[in-house]
């Protein structure tokens, strides 16, 4: 089920359904709504989207046959394995002893392994 799909929690519904039953004079609006000062139970970046950009790049035939064989959303697939890869990259932070550690690559930069 892709996310655009996503089946709503049967007791959201029924409180949202709640909510459009009542007059709008009813409706607690933001500025009378208490502030909420527990935070615990926060879920950060729950709805966090990306800004996808249009690209053109060049992948090896059998990467994309790899991908493309599990069907639609191989697109998606990649950006995910991608974002992997990028985040672990992210987490691990340089350090003095990883300078040895460096390589160059195929095209003639430094790589860290």
């Amino acid at each position: 089920m892709s996310a655009k799909h996503m089946k709503t929690d049967p007791e959201l519904l029924q409180a949202l359904r709640a909510v459009e039953a009542m007059p709008d004079d009813q409706i607690v609006t933001d500025d009378e709504a208490p502030e909420i000062r527990d935070w615990s139970q926060a879920e950060r970046a729950r709805f966090y989207r990306p800004r996808k950009v249009q690209k053109t790049v060049r992948f090896d035939a059998d990467v994309v046959a790899f991908f493309e064989k599990d069907g639609p959303g191989y697109q998606t697939r990649m950006n995910d394995a991608l974002r992997e890869i990028m985040n672990r990259a992210l987490r691990k932070a340089p350090t003095k002893t990883d300078a040895g550690s460096a390589r160059p690559s195929r095209r003639g930069k430094t790589v860290h392994a």
